[in-house]
């Protein structure tokens, strides 16, 4: 890291700069939120949110808290840009994405405002590449207004059972049926794929459960090919918050361990599927 402390003089006017000992602490939690090309970057003093949206039917935000970082300066109250996230994986891992934790590649990123490049600065084994990387003008995200004030049912469970569940249901189906309920039967998953119906239940008091807060019976579709980009977020986490609000949207909560042993969160908001709640209705 010498080069990289050293790599930012007294004069240099850096909105924004940050430091990590392992890159791979941040290069994982993006590629979970890596569906399109380009992201919403958000730097706060609480730390960083990167932000990927879809068809306005679906965002999905990694939080990397400041704590995660070796360093971590702003100087202003905020700092937004637009990236392409491809592009910045991509620079993440120019060493190679090896999963050896013996070599760590070292980063420090730099920013100096609106209208300039991010900067990366990669050290590995002695050898430092640096990285500019054209920022772009930063577009409003959406806001689903999803408030804890409005939740009506969240269920905690261990990743596994959620990795299991993806892995049984018919992945053909055209949406993913969500029952959420206090009463029988409690949680249940449901697809209509082309070998038919597929249900999975999971009772209140199943071990995969660590939380169970269902006020009233809901019953939402979620289109697959939008949920399917989570099940990246899904492979690397230890737990997954399921919490939909009053209108159905639904709010997949993961929380990551990285290689240190820190927490990181990403999260993917989904709408429910309108045209089958209108027919239904």
């Amino acid at each position: 890291m010498a080069f990289l402390s050293q790599s930012q003089s007294d004069d240099d006017p850096y909105t924004f700069t940050c430091s990590l000992d392992n890159v791979r602490n941040l290069s994982n939690i993006l590629k979970a939120i890596h569906f399109k090309d380009h992201a919403a970057c958000f730097a706060t003093t609480n730390g960083l949110k990167v932000t990927v949206e879809n068809a306005k039917c679906l965002q999905a935000n990694a939080f990397i808290q400041a704590g995660i970082f070796q360093e971590f300066n702003i100087q202003e109250e905020s700092v937004i840009f637009r990236i392409n996230l491809t592009v910045l994986l991509d620079c993440l891992t120019i060493f190679g994405a090896s999963a050896v934790p013996a070599t760590p590649t070292a980063l420090k990123m730099c920013y100096r405002g609106y209208g300039h490049p991010l900067t990366l600065f990669l050290e590995e084994g002695g050898v430092v590449t640096v990285c500019k990387i054209h920022t772009q003008e930063p577009e409003e995200t959406l806001d689903f207004d999803f408030c804890s004030t409005n939740v009506v049912n969240k269920i905690i469970l261990q990743s596994e059972g959620l990795k299991e569940a993806f892995s049984e249901l018919d992945m053909t189906s055209e949406f993913l049926q969500i029952t959420m309920s206090p009463a029988k039967p409690y949680f249940r998953l449901s697809t209509f794929g082309n070998a038919g119906s597929a249900h999975l239940d999971y009772p209140k008091d199943s071990d995969l459960i660590e939380a169970f807060h269902c006020t009233e019976t809901q019953t939402n579709r979620y289109k697959i090919s939008l949920l399917k980009p989570s099940t990246k977020a899904l492979a690397l986490s230890c737990k997954v918050s399921i919490r939909t609000d009053n209108r159905g949207f639904l709010s997949l909560q993961y929380m990551v361990r990285n290689e240190d042993g820190q927490i990181c969160f990403v999260e993917y908001y989904c709408c429910p599927d309108e045209e089958v709640q209108d027919a239904e209705s």
